[in-house]
């Protein structure tokens, strides 16, 4: 069975009816869930795969409310995920190679066979398909949802003001035996290859390497913030000094005092980021299959 998991009042229905004629055209069973408020994608999702033994849930939205289905699985095993980008950034979308066209991204759940692809989970639970991280990403993300206004221009014009304005913060990371204390502008870990749109902050990742791809960046003062910035908009961050990048299968990252995280553009209060790659295991319908 397909369980389409969609923001119905935030998706066009010509949107909808499409998906619906793909699965019908296709001899597939289907069933519509719409998502009423923050969370209920969670929600049904873990309502879904308890129930249903044979279990594919089709997001039709963005990364947040990926995210929450994600979040929302509780068996694995039994339970396949597919995506029909209809968010702002659709980044997992993007590296994941899954198109715009509505039509073609129900196509691929329709007519392929899910793949097994890693995800990133913390010690508390937390799951991310794409990228955690703690610093400025943060408070870039904050900046953006305050000027709400849907744009990707927006995310870019909030990372050129952090930038300017963002202080770096201590922090304590471990990571293969090895514990370093560093003072930087942020310590990302990724699954995915980028964030925010399309800055690309994991260029080497891989979705199923059996890797996080840690990203570590150290203070960058006055001037040098320019040239780091064109780097990383040419998706050459792992070029800039400052810039540690390194595959690793799990690492732990605490500051001294609570603060915030992200996972897919979602905020959470924490101190610590412990977390590790948890290896093929979820499955994911992917176009090149």
């Amino acid at each position: 069975m397909i369980h389409i998991i969609a923001n119905t009042a935030r998706i066009k229905r010509k949107d909808i009816n499409t998906v619906l004629s793909v699965f019908k055209n296709a001899g597939k069973e289907c069933a519509l869930h719409p998502t009423f408020y923050k969370g209920h994608a969670k929600e049904l999702a873990e309502e879904l795969s308890l129930t249903d033994k044979d279990c594919t849930l089709a997001v039709m939205g963005g990364d947040g409310t990926l995210h929450e289905v994600l979040n929302g699985i509780k068996d694995f095993e039994h339970c396949s995920l597919g995506l029909i980008p209809e968010g702002t950034g659709n980044d997992f979308a993007a590296i994941a190679k899954i198109p715009k066209d509505v039509k073609f991204a129900a196509q691929t759940i329709a007519y392929k066979q899910p793949r097994k692809i890693d995800y990133i989970e913390l010690a508390d639970g937390l799951k991310s398909i794409n990228a955690v991280g703690m610093g400025i990403d943060v408070d870039v993300l904050k900046r953006t949802y305050k000027k709400n206004t849907g744009k990707k221009i927006t995310y870019l014009t909030s990372l050129i003001y952090c930038l300017a304005h963002f202080k770096s913060c201590n922090y304590t990371v471990e990571f293969d035996g090895k514990t370093e204390k560093r003072y930087g502008l942020i310590v990302a870990l990724g699954n995915g290859r980028q964030i925010g749109g399309g800055i690309k902050l994991f260029p080497e990742a891989v979705l199923d390497d059996g890797y996080l791809d840690l990203l570590l960046v150290d203070y960058i003062s006055g001037w040098k913030t320019i040239k780091a910035f064109i780097k990383l908009m040419a998706g050459k961050i792992n070029k800039i000094k400052e810039v540690t990048a390194i595959k690793v299968k799990a690492a732990k990252i605490t500051v001294e005092e609570p603060c915030s995280i992200q996972a897919e553009g979602e905020i959470y209060d924490r101190h610590e980021i412990d977390t590790h790659i948890v290896e093929k295991g979820l499955k994911f319908y992917l176009p090149e299959v």
